[in-house]
């Protein structure tokens, strides 16, 4: 009887306090996500501000080398690859994912990413000593296949660990970290710091040091519950691994929902990406990210942060002083995100998705006008950079941090992987595609390139609209159950589970108290 009441008591406070944050959660959280996420940030934006004087370094070196100092197209296209190795580099980083988490795990997967992270900031840190400029053009490959791991399993890791009330909240904070990690790079490049010809060396080499801390601190924590349980079958270390997240020793609630996605999907086994998109009851989870994923990186956020230097420049802001205008853009980034990791919960993912686009997609259209009225209306200069820090919080409290989220959020454990390989390599495509195509866009469309962009942000946020689900507080059950009748097909099979599949979970009580009176 006195177990019973325990029991019981111990159950509501479970559902009170289910969203509890505690510290093993907080940690594992913020390690991850420092160690991984963090980094993709800074090395999107590290190359910026030390350009002149890396390109210098390349001259220098070829004229050593060759006697004639380098052709200027050459220099050009040394450069381009430079920048661009590395979302190809995270392209091919979001094509390992899939095997990669269902062979090593999650945690394991981090562990092993963050010895690319370290090789290749070894070698950018020496490239200067040993005269070698192919070495950084291969780095930024290596610290791509970094980032394309990261920034798919860092969300994957925490959502799997998170409570149903905290699992927007915590998958947030990646996309925290990675704007912690541009203004990072942002502030150690300001030419008095780093940002030198002595510097630039130093600035790239920094990019170990959170890996090797991931590396001497992560084994210390457990591997994602539902790995465990659902992919290892290891019942007794996935109870363990949610005890000490959860902070109280009654899991079972949360076990018996995992086994019951278990069963749920026992059916299709593991999902390899083939499968995934000939899967039907899949397919509008799939079309979702996908949309979400691209909309993300096409509705034109590294073409603003691009043109930003120039529309401060044309506001008057004087050249020197440009690097710390472009400081506090990205603190402002930073600032909007953290504010999403609180009001995700209480708002919920669409309104944030919808608000987000709608933002961007209004700065866009007012900034094409802005632009091409600057030099006829004095005033519109400074509502161009209202426009781009419009822009900057519209994307952050949304577009950016949201659909991480929702990947983990509408997919199963057995799709989950193979879901974020697909959604990972649509970001990190499109990511390259702009930075391919931009450039061509501006030189031919100048300001109307924004209203591509716009079209783009519309385009998402009208699917978003009529089609995305609110997954708020729901479990991943729940949210697929929501899914199917979009996708037309049965759930039955969860209809049947939830019928038989709790008489097994109380026999199995019945005998446990039994056993301890």
């Amino acid at each position: 009887m006195k177990l019973k009441g325990g029991k019981q008591d111990s159950s509501e406070g479970g559902e009170g306090a289910k969203g509890k944050m505690t510290l093993p959660l907080a940690l594992v959280a913020l390690i991850s996500a420092f160690g991984s996420s963090f980094q993709y940030g800074y090395n999107v934006s590290v190359i910026n501000s030390p350009a002149p004087y890396m390109q210098g370094f390349y001259n220098r070196t070829y004229l050593d080398r060759t006697g004639v100092p380098m052709d200027r197209g050459f220099q050009t296209l040394l450069w381009s690859l430079t920048v661009s190795m590395f979302p190809l580099g995270g392209l091919f980083g979001s094509l390992m994912v899939w095997p990669m988490v269902n062979n090593c795990g999650r945690k394991g997967t981090l562990l092993i990413n963050n010895l690319f992270s370290i090789a290749a900031a070894i070698l950018m840190g020496t490239s200067e000593l040993a005269k070698t400029f192919e070495v950084i053009i291969l780095s930024r490959v290596v610290m791509g296949i970094f980032a394309g791991l990261a920034s798919n399993v860092v969300p994957m890791f925490l959502g799997e660990m998170s409570p149903k009330n905290l699992r927007g909240a915590i998958g947030v904070v990646p996309q925290l970290f990675i704007t912690i990690g541009i203004l990072a790079a942002q502030i150690l490049g300001l030419s008095s710091i780093l940002g030198n010809a002595k510097g630039w060396p130093v600035l790239l080499g920094l990019t170990g040091i959170p890996s090797l801390i991931q590396l001497l601190t992560l084994p210390f924590f457990p591997e994602s519950p539902r790995y465990l349980l659902i992919q290892k079958g290891n019942e007794e270390q996935a109870r363990r691994a949610l005890q000490r997240l959860r902070g109280w020793q009654d899991v079972d609630e949360e076990i018996e929902e995992m086994y019951q996605e278990n069963q749920s999907e026992k059916e299709e086994g593991q999902f390899s990406v083939l499968s995934l998109f000939t899967f039907r009851g899949l397919r509008w989870q799939l079309i979702s990210i996908i949309v979400m994923m691209a909309g993300q990186q096409l509705s034109g956020v590294n073409g603003v942060f691009y043109y930003a230097d120039r529309i401060f420049e044309s506001a008057g802001v004087h050249s020197s002083s440009i690097q710390y205008v472009t400081v506090s853009i990205g603190a402002i980034n930073v600032v909007m995100t953290l504010l999403a990791v609180f009001i995700v919960e209480s708002l919920g993912r669409r309104i944030l998705l919808l608000a987000g686009f709608v933002l961007c997609s209004a700065s866009c259209a007012v900034l094409t006008l802005a632009l091409n009225l600057q030099t006829t209306i004095s005033w519109m200069s400074y509502l161009s950079i209202v426009c781009v820090i419009a822009y900057i919080i519209g994307h952050a409290i949304g577009p950016s941090p949201i659909p991480a989220v929702m990947i983990t959020e509408m997919f199963l454990q057995s799709s989950r992987p193979a879901a974020f390989m697909v959604g990972g390599s649509v970001h990190w495509l499109s990511n390259f595609t702009v930075g391919l195509v931009f450039l061509y866009m501006e030189a031919g469309l100048g300001p109307y390139s924004f209203l591509i962009f716009c079209a783009v942000c519309i385009a998402t946020m009208l699917y978003i609209f009529f089609i995305v689900p609110e997954t708020k507080n729901k479990t991943f059950m729940e949210i697929n159950r929501i899914m199917a009748k979009r996708n037309k097909v049965e759930v039955q099979e969860s209809k049947e589970l939830k019928d038989s599949y709790p008489l097994s979970r109380q026999e199995e009580k019945k005998s446990l108290s039994s056993s301890e009176m």
